[in-house]
């Protein structure tokens, strides 16, 4: 959410104030216009190029004496075996996923490499590795790096062929994870330490399967691009061993992003000095929405924000079982828990629901927003409504049980594709489900449709915000099916570009858009701001935040088996993400003296006090948390790391998470009116426990570990970062009990949150029981 307090004031560059206004009103539309045909040009244009030169799967990996290793359908197989498994919820690929297990990409490089130097030395020196001196080790690692670096796949038919000796490794390899994936009671644990459940793929083809795709993985991350010095994933991970190190492009292109951002940051402070600041409208005396009658379709939308807390509370629950699997990773405080809920389930469900239930506050704000500016209610709305809030649940409860009975491997591989687990983060549910939500949005968008379009049609001073505002709601519809367009065998470097539109042009950018028309209008209805001020406002903002982030998708796809052009224009457009947060203070500021315009507007205080932490969080948990992972250079050492769980927690929670609490506080005062059972003491302590509570987990645990696995990484590797000798050292596992009472203190606030919910909905009961016994 991006704006300044522009939003909220008149401003003026020269004498010619209205003059100007108009002219924003025009140039603005203009401008996103052409910024969204332009970045979603080379957008896709980059996407053609993913396509082009993704890592080939070879028809055959075959050793130099014939023996073949893996077939095609094996790597294909095994990827599928690995979303059933939970995917990226059980360790991660190319560095992403989660935080507990290995990264099986960099976990392969390693111990392959570990077990061809040892096999070497055998060879050329009759010893064991560990008795050779530094000199003849440097040798063999010489020696490794010009065997396993070269490309020797064969395009004309498709055939990859390996040396003797790497193929002798990659079998070793091979029986290492069919026994750590099992149930072999030597290999415990390490399973425990990597929070995987016994047996984890119950079948031991699929478990053999399961590597063909590790290897196939790790083989883009150390095999050169023809041509090139640099491997399919840009040399990562980082592990001298095998040759792979910062390239160039990491650096150059790191170090103009840092230019990009201090030079974005002073042109837009310039602009904001160049303002000329106008006095606030004249406040009304009382509350322009006090006495407004709800129209049946809004009061039917009590249940989206009633199931959404109630989503927030399994959320939160579920993220302190799967925080505690760090230190105890088959069991809960003594309790077998794994049995029943292990570790890739509880994440599974707690990322997922961070989007089910931010989703559902939102498309419950839309459906109230949408007559409210039309003052239309259409036939049949609330029925629509409640048919939508039905089908929500049926694809969030759905959708639960078959991750839950794929990751029990209750599932064939094909089957748990379709109704299970597709193992892609934040869209893990099976692609049966995916599709009915699909449905879900876009039976949502033909209800907004439905309710908004007089108000569309319809001259007035706030039409510019209202189109944004819709254009917002058909790319919340429509851009869901996005992570669609990857398939149950699309090459993994495909599938990557593919669902990092669902997740940060959907989530990061379209809801971001949809929340700044809807403050804006809010504060326009109540008569706190002028119309030509939030237009000018709110298309500045859009234009600003999408022409940066759009192309600001592509940070996430660095070393995703993408060509080096993906580090140039993500470097540059990520930077320019972060420009609009650095004057975020005003808007925090601009937000927090709302509360006090005018003496009514102590009914929504703590509406707005969470939109003014959504603001600080913006700075913090997207802004300075965010920057820390985006150029490439700082990327390249801690991807996966803990400290993308410091910028996800701050950034989702602390953004979207609040400003969806903010949005259903706003809704919920219009629906509840002026009641007795609005309790702001309740609030006060929501708010406060919450916002503490998450700082607390992240600047006493989660950051702090990402810290010490930086270092680590630097010393040794990354999969040393990722091992258990960091993971389970006393340092960070001190760090992770130090979670507990930020933890407890966001469980509280969230407890309160579903006591001021619950007294809130059982006095409206009590109420409209006595009308009807008084009738």
């Amino acid at each position: 959410m991006f704006w300044h307090d522009s939003c909220y004031r008149q401003w003026e560059v020269s004498n010619n104030s209205k003059g100007l206004e108009h002219d924003k009103t025009k140039v603005f539309p203009d401008c996103f216009d052409n910024m969204c045909v332009v970045s979603f040009a080379i957008l896709l244009s980059l996407g053609s190029e993913i396509y082009r030169q993704a890592p080939p799967i070879p028809n055959a990996v075959l050793s130099e004496s014939g023996e073949t290793i893996y077939t095609e359908d094996d790597i294909q197989d095994g990827q599928l075996v690995w979303r059933t498994m939970g995917g990226h919820q059980l360790g991660s690929i190319w560095g992403h996923g989660s935080y507990v297990a290995p990264d099986w990409t960099a976990d392969w490089v390693h111990r392959e490499s570990e077990i061809w130097l040892d096999l070497a030395a055998k060879t050329h020196f009759s010893q064991p590795l560990s008795q050779l001196s530094e000199a003849d080790k440097a040798k063999l690692e010489s020696l490794l790096r010009d065997d396993i670096r070269p490309n020797r796949f064969q395009p004309e038919d498709g055939q990859l062929i390996i040396s003797d000796l790497r193929a002798e490794a990659v079998k070793q390899l091979q029986d290492y994870y069919v026994n750590l994936f099992g149930n072999n009671p030597d290999f415990q644990p390490t399973r425990e330490a990597y929070a995987m459940k016994e047996n984890t793929i119950a079948s031991e083809e699929n478990r053999e399967k399961l590597t063909a795709f590790f290897f196939w993985g790790a083989w883009a991350a150390v095999t050169e691009r023809p041509g090139e010095n640099y491997t399919y994933t840009n040399n990562w991970p980082f592990d001298p061993v095998v040759g792979n190190t910062p390239t160039s492009d990491n650096i150059v292109w790191s170090i103009l992003s840092v230019v990009v951002l201090i030079a974005g940051v002073g042109a837009l402070a310039w602009y904001h000095a160049s303002l000329k600041e106008h006095d606030l409208p004249e406040m009304p005396k009382e509350d322009p929405l006090f006495g407004f009658k709800p129209t049946p379709s809004q009061k039917a939308l009590t249940k989206y924000f009633i199931t959404a807390v109630g989503l927030f509370l399994l959320q939160v629950l579920l993220g302190g079982i799967t925080a505690h699997y760090a230190v105890e990773g088959q069991e809960f405080y003594g309790i077998p828990l794994a049995e029943i809920l292990p570790y890739s389930v509880t994440r599974t469900w707690h990322t997922q629901l961070a989007v089910f239930w931010i989703a559902t506050a939102w498309l419950g704000t839309g459906l109230y927003i949408a007559p409210a500016l039309s003052g239309y209610e259409p036939k049949f709305q609330r029925l629509g409504v409640n048919v939508l809030w039905v089908a929500l649940v049926i694809v969030v409860l759905g959708s639960m049980a078959g991750e839950w009975a794929a990751v029990q491997q209750y599932f064939d591989i094909d089957l748990s594709y379709w109704v299970g687990h597709q193992g892609q983060e934040y869209i893990d549910l099976g692609r049966i489900w995916q599709i009915l939500l699909l449905v879900g949005l876009l039976i949502w968008l033909a209800l907004v449709t439905a309710a908004i379009k007089p108000a569309l049609t319809k001259d007035g001073e706030m039409k510019p915000v209202i189109w944004v505002l819709y254009a917002s709601c058909v790319a919340i519809g429509l851009f869901y099916g996005a992570g669609l367009f990857q398939g149950k065998h699309t090459n993994l470097a495909i599938a990557e570009y593919w669902r990092w539109w669902v997740v940060h042009l959907w989530v990061e950018g379209f809801f971001e858009t949809f929340a700044t028309s809807v403050i804006a209008l809010m504060f326009v209805r109540l008569g706190l701001v002028r119309a030509q001020s939030a237009n000018s406002a709110v298309l500045f903002a859009t234009v600003v935040f999408l022409t940066g982030g759009l192309l600001g998708t592509l940070h996430h796809l660095y070393f995703t088996g993408t060509p080096t052009s993906v580090i140039a224009w993500g470097s540059i457009f990520s930077a320019l993400e972060v420009v609009p947060l650095a004057l975020i203070g005003f808007e925090a500021v601009g937000t927090y003296r709302m509360q006090k315009a005018t003496q009514w507007m102590v009914r929504y205080k703590w509406a707005i006090m969470f939109f003014v932490a959504t603001a600080l969080w913006n700075l913090v948990g997207a802004g300075v948390l965010g920057f820390l992972i985006n150029p490439p250079v700082a990327l390249y050492f801690i991807q996966g790391l803990n400290t993308t769980a410091t910028h996800a927690h701050g950034a989702f929670m602390g953004v979207y998470g609040m400003l969806g609490i903010g949005l259903m506080l706003t809704c919920l005062r219009g629906l509840t009116g002026d009641t007795n059972a609005w309790d702001d003491k309740l609030l006060k302590w929501t708010f406060w426990s919450l916002n503490v509570g998450l700082a607390g987990m992240i600047f006493m645990s989660l950051l702090p570990v990402g810290i010490i696995q930086f270092f680590a990484v630097i010393d040794h590797g990354y999969w040393y970062a990722r091992s258990p000798e960091v993971i389970h050292s006393e340092l960070v596992e001190m760090f992770v009990w130090l979670r507990v009472p930020g933890d407890v203190l966001f469980g509280m606030g969230g407890l309160l949150l579903a006591a001021f919910f619950a007294k809130l909905f059982f006095s409206a009961r009590g109420k409209a029981t006595d009308k009807e016994v008084t009738a």
